[in-house]
Protein backbone atom coordinates (compact mmCIF):
# COMPACT_ATOMS: atom_id res chain seq x y z
CA UNK A 1 0.00 0.00 0.00
CA UNK A 2 1.24 3.48 -0.70
CA UNK A 3 0.83 6.37 1.25
CA UNK A 4 0.22 9.49 0.39
CA UNK A 5 -0.29 13.05 2.05
CA UNK A 6 -2.02 15.26 -0.23
CA UNK A 7 -2.68 19.27 -0.33
CA UNK A 8 -4.97 21.24 -2.47
CA UNK A 9 -5.29 24.93 -2.50
CA UNK A 10 -7.07 27.55 -4.47
CA UNK A 11 -3.65 28.83 -5.89
CA UNK A 12 -0.02 27.86 -5.71
CA UNK A 13 0.92 29.81 -3.31
CA UNK A 14 -1.53 28.17 -0.38
CA UNK A 15 -0.81 25.04 -1.95
CA UNK A 16 2.92 25.83 -1.65
CA UNK A 17 2.69 27.20 2.08
CA UNK A 18 1.08 23.46 3.01
CA UNK A 19 3.23 21.61 1.30
CA UNK A 20 6.12 23.32 3.15
CA UNK A 21 4.51 22.02 6.44
CA UNK A 22 4.40 18.58 4.94
CA UNK A 23 8.42 18.87 4.52
CA UNK A 24 8.56 20.05 7.56
CA UNK A 25 6.77 16.97 9.59
CA UNK A 26 9.63 14.37 7.64
CA UNK A 27 7.83 14.05 4.75
CA UNK A 28 9.72 14.25 1.74
CA UNK A 29 8.60 15.68 -2.15
CA UNK A 30 6.69 13.57 -4.40
CA UNK A 31 4.86 15.87 -7.09
CA UNK A 32 5.46 20.11 -6.75
CA UNK A 33 2.20 22.01 -6.78
CA UNK A 34 0.50 22.04 -9.95
CA UNK A 35 -2.61 23.44 -11.61
CA UNK A 36 -4.78 20.57 -12.22
CA UNK A 37 -8.64 21.51 -14.16
CA UNK A 38 -10.91 24.04 -12.50
CA UNK A 39 -8.57 26.47 -11.61
CA UNK A 40 -7.52 23.53 -8.58
CA UNK A 41 -3.53 23.03 -7.63
CA UNK A 42 -2.88 20.09 -5.76
CA UNK A 43 0.92 19.03 -4.05
CA UNK A 44 1.87 15.53 -2.67
CA UNK A 45 4.47 14.21 0.10
CA UNK A 46 5.12 10.71 0.72
CA UNK A 47 7.12 9.36 3.59
CA UNK A 48 10.64 8.87 3.67
CA UNK A 49 12.40 5.30 3.31
CA UNK A 50 13.54 4.11 5.99
CA UNK A 51 17.74 3.56 5.16
CA UNK A 52 18.79 0.09 5.06
CA UNK A 53 21.33 -0.78 7.99
CA UNK A 54 25.05 -0.82 6.67
CA UNK A 55 26.38 -1.67 10.29
CA UNK A 56 28.94 -4.63 10.38
CA UNK A 57 27.53 -5.65 13.42
CA UNK A 58 27.56 -9.55 14.78
CA UNK A 59 25.28 -11.51 12.46
CA UNK A 60 23.73 -15.06 12.52
CA UNK A 61 26.10 -17.21 14.42
CA UNK A 62 27.20 -20.43 12.64
CA UNK A 63 26.72 -22.80 16.17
Amino acid sequence: MAIRFTVQGDDEQETADGLQLLLAAGLQLAMPPRQLTDQRWMARAVPRMAKARTDDGPGPSAD
